[in-house]
């Protein structure tokens, strides 16, 4: 789905490789507390910070929680909306709000049909060594 994707920039026309690459909890003064999804974009970093906000609304209005997998779903998606309508422009970080987070999540579960069918997140070869 949207954990690794090709995507046409809309205006250069360049095919990019968007590749998932991390999941960061990010409690920080640059924006409000938010968990970072770190994509590969053809190689260069790009962030989408998604408010911790939303796991809470989520829960409220549905009883379920969003999982690591579905948080990178939803992210992949917007980052792909975003390229698409040309609102990339070689940002490096993105913020979605709770309503859009809570939006695409309800995007994401109806093309999937279940959070046991998402795609399992690849390991990354600068996960952290066993001691």
């Amino acid at each position: 789905m949207y954990e690794d994707f090709h995507v046409t920039d809309r205006w250069t026309g360049e095919d990019l490789h968007v590749r998932w690459k991390a999941n960061i909890v990010a409690i920080a003064t640059r924006h409000a507390d938010a968990v970072d999804i770190r994509f590969d974009v053809n190689g260069r970093p790009v962030w989408v910070a998604m408010p911790c906000q939303a796991w809470v609304e989520q829960k409220k209005r549905t009883g379920h929680v969003i999982t690591d997998q579905l948080a990178a779903q939803i992210a992949g998606l917007y980052l792909k909306r975003a390229i698409e309508s040309g609102y990339d422009n070689g940002r490096e970080m993105y913020t979605m709000s709770v309503d859009e987070v809570l939006e695409l999540l309800d995007v994401v579960l109806r093309e999937a049909g279940h959070t046991s069918k998402l795609p399992t997140l690849p390991a990354t070869s600068d996960a952290q060594p066993v001691p």
